[in-house]
């Protein structure tokens, strides 16, 4: 008898979209690919959700973050990949950089034209800034780029 084939499972990411005082938010730009993201990264197992997007943002960033309201829900089919997304402010630290990202700047919604920024992050982003306080479930299927790292 041929063993039961299981579905693959669906990897748990987290990221952060974090607002300052100002209503900017702090988007962090990749060693990898030169591309501007926000903070985060796979949960990994046996840690909790919020535990995932604390050590992501710590580990990117140096900060400490209080989690907000969950933004949205983005289903990644392509990448076997679910992606929970959720508002955060900034309780302790400056940005420093890492060994993933280099650079962290504070920038108005408004102006993410004027940077290289992930197009599915720039869709969270915007959904943190209009969606209201309801969270949202999109499917971000179709690849960004072909640089796509870490999205």
């Amino acid at each position: 008898m041929a063993p039961p084939i299981h579905p693959p499972t669906h990897r748990v990411a987290v990221s952060a979209v974090i607002i300052n005082d100002a209503g900017q938010v702090l988007v962090s730009r990749r060693v990898d690919n030169g591309w501007f993201n926000l903070p985060g990264g796979g949960v990994e197992p046996n840690e909790s959700i919020p535990e995932g997007l604390i050590r992501e943002v710590r580990e990117e960033t140096s900060l400490e973050i209080e989690i907000g309201r969950l933004v949205g829900v983005y289903s990644k089919p392509q990448k076997h990949e679910v992606v929970l997304t959720f508002e955060a402010r900034v309780i302790d630290g400056t940005p420093q950089p890492s060994d993933e990202a280099d650079y962290h700047t504070w920038i108005d919604h408004e102006a993410l034209d004027t940077i290289k920024i992930l197009p599915k992050h720039r869709e969270r982003i915007e959904d943190a800034f209009h969606m209201g306080p309801a969270a949202v479930l999109r499917d971000q299927r179709a690849p960004s780029i072909s640089t796509d790292k870490g999205e």
